[in-house]
């Protein structure tokens, strides 16, 4: 009978040294990860894993057993196999397939590391972790809410029911949450809904007060904070500013709904408990959620470095890796593996080619107008090409390598080149020496290897030079000053700092999500070499088209796609609509319109954990059928009329209304503004 304990220590055991130098490498390459804890289980466990959401231990809940089955039949039939998974923690913990072939094992394991840096640096998972404690912690702070959870639905005077009614209400809200800002922000918050239309220690009396106890001269107070100003400020404070976290206004202003009495009453305790467990937790996982693409990219991307181009998979190894990566970057529809994979390799690209024209152009002689025909680009390559002692450090280039070395080259490995000379002359124990046939990477330094896979060097982007166009150039030499000139080409490309494409990954990598990353990195450049187009659904001919190749359109949808989550964007507009003590949300309308069944069920949720009867204000496009008619003949798309409408559920049943023209007003949006900075999201 086979013991599965047994085999998954004996797999372990194969990976401790594989582990163990894949830390290593990706340390040398410049990454800095958490430590992470490897784990190998086998088919059932990982899919209890993915299940629970990476984590091993959970609050009870029925739906744990749905995505179980859900995984476990789409790994019992083929259409999706799991090969690891690893959460954001420090230490971080992987979970790894007792099933992968060693080369999809250590595929997999390089893929952690690059995945754990991110998570060390990016500072949106750092959002969750911002209250003091060295780490996010995440795998105790799970396990506290399960056990809280588990001691409620344990108590006799709770029904577990109720508490399961609950965490589904609050779950289906998850998204809710204000995913910009820390987990305990909103909380500190004033109630900018508190009928007065300005947070009460704001009022236009407290601001006459603060600018009285200034003392500021006469002059200055007419110059700065005339009336005109303060008049401003008060009709500025009777509009409230919508609230975006839904979940915490509901958590700190709602109530339960008591059928019996017919009314709304207070929550007990544990309810409160429950909605802070449930909330807390979606803002661990909106860190995964925001940063998807450049997540999974960053780790496709130094995977590829290390299996590929560093050797992490061995000659008997490499065509099953090759096969695994292959598979992972092919995969059907929004791969946020290959998307993010290919912009993470566009900006080092970018980076480089910049480093390299802008030496260039101070070249005497060469300006926009003279760089093609002055500079031969490929002696340009050949003169980009790592050293050839670089390009194949190993055994056969010892002695090159000991020679820079010797002349203090900072891509060397001084002691690391001296220790496998000792090994080779025999005064040393190959033990005690490192292992360069199958690691020569340890003979080199993070400037050795950024020169040895220098993106400008690749075959694949040997051309990056010969694709620049002239108003490139241009705008480039626009900010060039008669300073730092060159004689030679050959004198330029001497200073052409290899480490600078990494080194801006790195910068990248620490303060963006999904929605600034393409925003600021998909260019139309990216756009014509990767043949992206958007498509969407035609009312006229009844089908999907083609709609445009168009690089700001290409970036308009995958912006709606991945904005809060690529789900609508819902405040809080009012807490005391119609003076009733009534609920009105708003959807930040920006041209997609709600699912209107997928609405109505969400304010039965939002009933739950407000006692009293919601609204959702939303636009809609309606057409007549006479101009979807009209359309069809002419093979055009029929023009529509925009809507207001307000979605009301009282507790019984749920009611359409027209929508009053100041909020529409307030919730729509012509165009949608993703001009905004890493930074402006952290303020």
């Amino acid at each position: 009978m086979r013991d599965g304990r047994l085999d998954a220590k004996r797999e372990a055991a194969t990976l401790a040294e594989p582990a163990r130098e894949a830390r290593a490498l990706a340390e040398r390459l410049g990454l800095t990860p958490y430590p992470v804890r490897y784990w190998v289980v086998d088919h059932d466990e990982m899919n209890e894993l993915i299940a629970y959401e990476g984590f091993q231990r959970r609050y009870p809940h029925w739906r744990w057993g749905m995505n179980y089955e859900r995984q476990h039949k789409s790994d019992r039939h083929g259409l999706g196999k799991a090969f690891e998974i690893v959460n954001n923690d420090d230490p971080a913990h992987a979970f790894l397939q007792e099933s992968n072939t060693t080369a999809d094992q250590k595929a997999v394991i390089t893929h952690v590391e690059a995945h754990a840096d991110f998570f060390a640096n990016n500072r949106w998972f750092g959002l969750y972790a911002s209250r003091g404690e060295d780490g996010p912690n995440a795998a105790a702070r799970l396990a506290r809410n399960g056990d809280k959870l588990a001691a409620i639905m344990a108590r006799s005077d709770v029904d577990r029911d109720d508490v399961e009614r609950l965490i589904d209400a609050v779950s289906s809200l998850s998204d809710t949450i204000d995913q910009h800002r820390p987990v305990d922000a909103a909380r500190t918050r004033p109630d900018p809904t508190d009928g007065t239309g300005m947070a009460a220690d704001e009022s236009l009396a407290t601001i006459r007060e603060r600018i009285d106890d200034l003392d500021l001269s006469e002059s200055v107070r007419r110059e700065v904070f005339d009336e005109e100003w303060l008049d401003a400020q008060e009709q500025d404070a009777d509009v409230a500013e919508p609230r975006p976290d839904v979940l915490a206004y509901l958590r700190d202003h709602g109530k339960r709904y008591d059928p019996e009495g017919g009314k709304a009453v207070d929550r007990e305790p544990w309810e409160t408990t429950v909605i802070d467990a449930i909330r807390e937790e979606a803002y661990y996982f909106a860190g995964q959620k925001l940063t998807k693409v450049m997540n999974e990219g960053w780790a496709t991307y130094w995977e590829s470095i290390m299996m590929g181009g560093e050797g992490f998979a061995g000659p008997d190894e490499f065509l099953t890796y090759a096969d695994h990566m292959a598979r992972v970057l092919g995969s059907p529809g929004l791969n946020p593996y290959k998307l993010g994979f290919e912009l993470w390799t566009h900006i080092e690209r970018l980076t480089a080619r910049r480093d390299v024209i802008d030496r260039l152009l101070r070249v005497e002689g060469i300006t926009p107008e003279t760089f093609h025909s002055r500079v031969d680009l490929g002696e340009i390559t050949e003169s980009l090409a790592p050293h050839p002692a670089i390009a194949g450090a190993g055994p056969a280039t010892l002695d090159a390598l000991a020679d820079l070395a010797r002349a203090n080259d900072p891509r060397v490995d001084a002691d690391a080149v001296d220790r496998a000379l000792s090994v080779r002359t025999g005064d040393r124990d190959p033990a005690h020496g490192p292992d360069i046939e199958r690691y020569p990477w340890k003979l080199l330094t993070f400037e050795g290897l950024a020169e040895r896979h220098y993106v400008l060097s690749r075959p694949e982007h040997c051309g990056a030079l010969r694709a620049v166009s002239r108003a490139t150039l241009q705008e480039r030499a626009r900010y060039m000053f008669d300073v730092d000139r060159y004689p030679t080409v050959e004198a330029a490309l001497a200073d052409v700092d290899r480490t600078a494409p990494w080194r801006r990954l790195f910068e990248v990598r620490e303060s963006h999500n999904d929605v600034t990353f393409i925003d600021e990195f998909l260019t139309d450049e990216f756009v014509r070499e990767g043949n992206y187009f958007t498509y969407e659904y035609s009312r006229a001919g009844d089908e999907f088209r083609v709609a445009s190749v168009d690089a700001e359109d290409v970036k308009r949808k995958l912006l709606l796609r991945f904005t809060n989550f690529g789900k609508p964007t819902i405040v809080v507009l009012d807490g005391n609509y119609g003076n009733r003590g009534e609920l009105l949300l708003g959807h930040r309308y920006n041209g997609v319109a709600l699912d209107e069944t997928q609405t109505k069920a969400a304010l039965e949720r939002v009933f739950e954990l407000w006692g009293r009867p919601v609204h959702l204000a939303t636009i809609r496009t309606e057409y007549t059928e006479e101009a979807v008619r009209r359309a069809r003949r002419r093979g055009r798309e029929p023009t529509g009329r925009e809507v207001g409408v307000r979605f009301t559920y009282d507790g019984e049943e749920s009611t359409e209304h027209e929508l009053e023209k100041s909020i529409a007003d307030q919730i729509a949006a012509e165009t949608v503004d993703y001009d905004t900075k890493p930074d402006e999201w952290l303020a």
